[in-house]
């Protein structure tokens, strides 16, 4: 027949049905299992599968595709969510100044800058303004893809056209929240969209918009609808407009190069198509989308959180977290969202920073502009003597240049800042402050030669001159008669934690201490003798707001020292400031003020710590050049940088502006000389046995008592012994005098005849021979224009 191409048979010749006998009673050909190529045709049919075979393999692909399609769904398990998007920032306060409680930002950690917040929170047209701009169908859509969408990314990707993903929201909510990166081939895609419908199944529409919010990028660092609203607008997500909402959706696809303040016409043009599709979706009423405006943004600034001298805080504060008892790594600490309340005041710290950069730049009051070398490194800490809270602290200019904290980082020789812990510990011996030395210049001590600092010569002196006007040779002989052991052990017990060896040396700060240790065991002696250790860190808490970990005072336990030695250390470090090294800056402060200048040898460090009963502040000077330490240059008109100069000129400018603090402001007295003596002092750690006093019959005791009269002139022994059998407590003070002779009385206060309770004071002002020359400070050849201490 016309148009087939099947064979016809020869002519003459019949044909049998494939597969019955012939006439001749052979078998023909089997058909074959698979017919290809196709028997009985000619040409290209012949090699043209039938219609038959073509629906068939169709339907057969079909089925397998199908099949493994819902072994695919069957398999795909939903994982954890990614980590990234778990970190939350985790943020440092600055303390209040009346109670320590949370203040202002100090900085943060964060591996991405995010903080969570719950959907319910939000206004509902957050989310319908996200849903605008990226996946209209998201709230009704309950498969999480779109065919459409996809089918029309993947035609325009295979004509060569910009890649198109097609994704829903539910899908760029799983490839952001359990994949935490883009993916491109189409393995990745159909995994991808197997999750998203599975996820859609078991997921609400609040529950993926929450982790959506709180998981996309929205520029400026930002992460998360949170973090995204302070850096746009400086305000929570819960209290964003419309129209701020909508400005934060339309950016979400590009949000680097969509940002108003880069691109202003491209952000508002994604803008009004958020609001658009708002007000298409019945989300935003006509009348309120004609009246929206383009809202302004905040100026964005990249920061670092750890630059300038706000880095080394931030970084001890990283150190403490990494220490027992909270032990947290570097990771928990970027991810856990917690919330760190710090011991820094900030208008202290503000001073500190304020008054180092201008000292540096030598334009502080009285300055004159004399400016240090710019290896000269300082050092500035303050520390709450009441439980040792750091509540300033300076350790450098800028934390990413240097990260070497000049006040915990670098040891450096202490100089005569350790001669309070000899004192200490020979008050504890039994040692009173009346014992005299001889303070002539320079002694030998077997094969130890001790000079005073310029060559200053002293006679007899008792502790408390010594200890005001920083008599070396009188300390030496203090501690070979203590034992250096006594002084090491003393030290080590204030606070100090680097080694300090027992050789007789020790007593003049041969060893290298850290600023902040001078510091603490500064603060040690101003509480009164008990042990405080610097801090940072107030308090802790999880991002529920639970107390994680919580700061707590120190104890009786914690007792160092016996409070009748301190009192007693602590006055003679009063008269560093009322008459000796420290009285040309400190004494004009005019309030009760205790310290101690230091100066090493070769003047490679130079210290004055001072305290009172509320506040201990360090400030130290030391210079390095590479990794030597060397002489600190000179500048201004001393001629050599020591305890009592710069330092102590840095101290006063410094807590000038402390003590105009309301916290501080109030004059508060140190605890009266006890004039321990005769005994050792009971061990703080092994308190004495109370005995009860006999009972004996006495005599009423006097109401009233004057002071002896006359007493001026006399001798020490028997200016003491009148004042002592009239019912008073003698105090011995020394000062020198070109007019009474060594050893007798120059005057009495309160004077002869004042009307006193029962045990009261009497200060017995006895010379100490023609006034010596200065031990702590050299002489200048010439009186300098700034004002530099000369005792």
């Amino acid at each position: 027949m016309a148009g087939t191409k099947r064979r016809a048979p020869a002519r003459g010749k019949r044909t049998a049905p494939r597969g019955t006998a012939t006439s001749s009673g052979s078998n023909a050909p089997k058909r074959r299992f698979f017919d290809y190529p196709r028997s009985g045709y000619e040409g290209l049919h012949r090699w043209l599968p039938s219609w038959r075979f073509t629906v068939g393999t169709i339907l057969a692909v079909g089925f397998l595709g199908a099949g493994a399609m819902v072994a695919a769904y069957a398999s795909t398990t939903i994982p954890n969510q990614a980590d990234d998007t778990r970190a939350q920032t985790t943020t440092v306060y600055y303390a209040n100044n009346a109670d320590g409680s949370q203040g202002a930002v100090m900085g943060t950690f964060a591996a991405q800058k995010r903080t969570l917040v719950e959907y319910p929170t939000l206004p509902e047209y957050v989310g319908q303004a996200v849903a605008a701009a990226e996946d209209k169908t998201f709230f009704t859509n309950n498969s999480g893809i779109s065919i459409t969408g996809m089918g029309r990314a993947l035609i325009n990707n295979l004509r060569g056209g910009p890649t198109q993903g097609g994704s829903t929201l539910t899908q760029q909510y799983v490839e952001r929240y359990y994949v935490a990166e883009t993916t491109t081939d189409y393995v990745g895609k159909f995994k991808e969209t197997l999750l998203a419908i599975k996820i859609a199944r078991v997921e609400s529409k609040p529950e993926i918009m929450e982790r959506y919010l709180n998981t996309i990028y929205f520029g400026r660092d930002s992460y998360g609808i949170q973090a995204a609203s302070q850096s746009y607008f400086a305000k929570d997500a819960k209290d964003l407009t419309v129209a701020e909402a909508a400005l934060l959706a339309g950016i979400i696809p590009s949000p680097n190069n969509w940002d108003p303040a880069k691109a202003p016409d491209k952000a508002e043009a994604r803008w009004n198509i958020v609001l658009d599709s708002m007000e298409e979706e019945g989300w935003l009423a006509p009348a309120d989308r004609a009246a929206m405006t383009f809202p302004p943004t905040v100026e964005y600034k990249r920061l670092d959180s750890m630059g300038g001298p706000v880095g080394y805080l931030l970084e001890m504060v990283r150190d403490e977290l990494n220490r027992p008892p909270l032990e947290l790594t570097d990771d928990e600490i970027y991810r856990k969202g917690l919330s760190v309340v710090t011991t820094i005041q900030q208008p202290l710290q503000v001073a500190a920073e304020t008054q180092v950069a201008a000292f540096r730049a030598g334009t502080l009051p009285e300055q004159d502009g004399a400016m240090p070398n710019e290896l000269t490194r300082v050092s500035l800490s303050s520390i709450d003597p009441k439980d040792g809270a750091i509540v300033a602290l300076y350790g450098g200019a800028d934390f990413l240049a240097d990260q070497k904290n000049t006040a915990t980082y670098q040891p450096i020789q202490a100089g005569s800042t350790f001669k309070p812990f000899t004192l200490i510990a020979a008050l504890e011996q039994g040692v009173p402050l009346t014992t005299k030395f001889n303070g002539r210049s320079p002694q030998e001590f077997d094969d130890w030669t001790v000079p005073n600092f310029g060559g200053s010569q002293f006679g007899t002196i008792d502790l408390v001159d010594a200890t005001a006007n920083s008599v070396n040779t009188v300390y030496a002989q203090l501690n070979l008669q203590i034992g250096p052991e006594k002084t090491a052990e003393a030290a080590t017990r204030a606070g100090i934690t680097t080694p300090v060896q027992s050789n007789p040396a020790n007593v003049l700060g041969t060893d290298a201490v850290r600023p902040l240790d001078i510091a603490g065991s500064y603060a040690t002696i101003a509480s009164g003798g008990i042990r405080v250790d610097p801090f940072i860190v107030r308090t802790v808490l999880n991002p529920d707001d639970s107390v994680a970990f919580e700061r707590k005072e120190p104890t009786e336990e914690q007792r160092a020292f016996a409070p009748d030695v301190i009192a007693d250390a602590t006055f003679a470090m009063t008269q560093v400031v009322q008459k000796g090294s420290g009285e040309d800056w400190i004494k004009p402060l005019g309030r009760p003020i205790a310290g101690k200048t230091g100066t090493s040898n070769d003047n490679k460090s130079a210290w004055f710590v001072g305290f009172t009963p509320t506040i201990v502040t360090e400030v130290s000077l030391n210079q390095i050049n590479g990794t030597t330490q060397e002489t600190i240059t000179p500048f201004g008109r001393p001629k050599q940088v020591t305890g009592g100069t710069w330092p102590a000129f840095l101290w006063q400018s410094y807590m000038k502006e402390v003590f105009a603090q309301p916290q501080y402001a109030p004059v508060v007295d140190f605890p009266p000389r006890a004039n321990v003596g005769g005994k050792p002092s009971p061990s703080a750690t092994a308190p004495s046995e109370t005995v009860a006093p006999t009972e004996e019959p006495t005599q009423e005791a006097p109401s009233e008592i004057a002071v002896p009269s006359g007493l001026e002139g006399k001798l020490e022994g028997d200016a003491t012994a009148a004042v002592v059998n009239a019912g008073l407590v003698a105090s011995i003070v020394s000062e020198p005098s070109d007019t009474v002779t060594s050893g007798r009385v120059i005057r009495v206060e309160p004077r002869g005849g004042t009307i006193l309770a029962p045990g009261g004071s009497v200060t017995l002002v006895v010379s100490s021979g023609p006034k010596p020359v200065p031990t702590q400070e050299p002489v200048p050849t010439e009186p300098p224009p700034t004002p530099a201490p000369t005792p």
